[in-house]
Parts: C-alpha cells; sequence; structure tokens
C-alpha cells in the first residue's frame, strides 16, 4: 500500500434552470497514509459522495489531481455503496465471486467468510438476507479485490442499532487482521469516533476541509460508549462549529 494525496481544486456541475454552474467541491486536500482509517463527516448534499466517486474514478470531470505515492494515478479502490447492490440472481458466494479470477476465489473468499460470520449463508440468494447480512457481503466482496483504497458511503446507514454495532465491531475485526486505508463517510460522529484514526470535518458546499482530528481513543477501549461519548461531547465543546455537521 502507498500514500494517497487527494487535490481537488474544483468540480462544478452545471446549475438545473439557472444560468452558471454550483461548485460542488473547492480547494479540497487530504492526505490519506497508508492503513489510515479516516472518516469523513459533514452535512447532508456537501459533496462526500462525489468525492468518493472522484477517488473511484468513477467522475473525471474536475480540476485537480490524485496520487499514490509518487504517480499521477487513481488508487486500486473497494467501493461500498449506501446500497449493498447484490445481484438478485447470484448467491452471496457468487456475488463476491464476481469481482474475482475464478482460480483465487476459494482462497480469499472463504477466510472473509468466516471473519463476517456468513460462512454457513454463502448458498443464499440475497432475498433470504437481512439489510445487516447482505452489507457484510457488500464488505467482503469490496475487501476481496485488496484494495489500495476502500471507500464506504455510509454502509451502515437505516440499520438499527445493535445490528450496526454488530457490523461495525466485524468490520473492524476484518480491518484489524486485513489492513486497508479505509475513507468512511458518516453522519454519525458516535461511529466515526468508534472506528477513525482520524476525522475529517467538512464544510457545506462548496466543500473543503474545515478541521482534521485525531482520535486518541486506544483501540482496545472503542467498544467503550461512555469514553467515546466523552470525546464527543469535548469535540462539540471545543468545536462547536462542529455541531452544525451533524
Amino acid at each position: 500500500m502507498s500514500d494517497v494525496q487527494i487535490n481537488i481544486n474544483s468540480k462544478t456541475y452545471s446549475a438545473i434552470g439557472q444560468a452558471g454552474h454550483h461548485t460542488a467541491i473547492a480547494d479540497f486536500k487530504l492526505s490519506l497514509k497508508s492503513g489510515e482509517f479516516i472518516c469523513l463527516v459533514g452535512p447532508s448534499g456537501c459533496g462526500k459522495t462525489t468525492l468518493l466517486n472522484i477517488i473511484a474514478d468513477l467522475d473525471n470531470d474536475y480540476e485537480g489531481e490524485i496520487m499514490v505515492g509518487q504517480e499521477h494515478t487513481h488508487p486500486k479502490i473497494g467501493y461500498i455503496f449506501q446500497n449493498p447492490r447484490l445481484l438478485p440472481w447470484r448467491t452471496v458466494r457468487e456475488n463476491i465471486e464476481l469481482v474475482l479470477d475464478s482460480h483465487q476465489s476459494a482462497a480469499i473468499i472463504d477466510p472473509l467468510l468466516e471473519v463476517m460470520q456468513l460462512t454457513q449463508s454463502q448458498h443464499v440468494y440475497p432475498e433470504r438476507l437481512s439489510l445487516g447480512m447482505s452489507r457484510r457481503v457488500s464488505i467482503i466482496r469490496a475487501f476481496a479485490v485488496d484494495p489500495e483504497v476502500l471507500l464506504m458511503d455510509e454502509p451502515f446507514v437505516s440499520l438499527d442499532a445493535p445490528t450496526a454495532r454488530q457490523v461495525r465491531e466485524l468490520l473492524l475485526k476484518l480491518w484489524q487482521e486485513r489492513p486497508h486505508t479505509v475513507l468512511f463517510v458518516t453522519h454519525d460522529l458516535r461511529e466515526a469516533i468508534a472506528l477513525a484514526d482520524r476525522l475529517i470535518f467538512l464544510s457545506a458546499s462548496p466543500m473543503t476541509v474545515i478541521s482534521e482530528i485525531t482520535v486518541p481513543i486506544p483501540r482496545s477501549e472503542r467498544h467503550n460508549e461512555q469514553a467515546i461519548e466523552a470525546f464527543r461531547q469535548q469535540l462539540i465543546n471545543d468545536y462547536p462549529a462542529i455541531k452544525k455537521l451533524l
């Protein structure tokens, strides 16, 4: 894995029904250290998904550059969307195999299924999965390609609190066993604190970085809800503008 530098000078859209353009992202700079877990926190509609699409090379209409190490290129990406996007006519295992060469699939998929507690469900079709299970399948599929950067766009949205906690803990277990550079979008500050090495707070459109804060809570204590809440309150007290972003 290599460090990734993201510099987006400008990302604009044509304004529907109006003359001119709407600037979604401006003067955005972010450095991702290899193996770092970063959470992006910002108001709804500020441009977070647009940013992920640019990093994933799904949107090339912007001014700026992305560098992997010393090269001007996009990193190899694993992308976990809000919707699991599983093909309904393929089983859990078959949905994961789509991103792999057939000769390597078993050696890669079997350990991932075990960590995410889906071994017994690998031959089940998506219609029989709970939403939490479907999200776990999408996590496996993204890890299976061994990406340089793993993008996660609010992957636990609409899950009830106990299910979200379970999937979050399984994600962390998998990430700690197989470190990847992660860029994780969330509106939930408690979730961000529980997951991240570093929090990136973003402004409303045009989106830019307004603050970067390292999470001081040791990984071994991230299950402690009181410690997480105490740090959340500290952030809100020290940076009152953060509350407006949530």
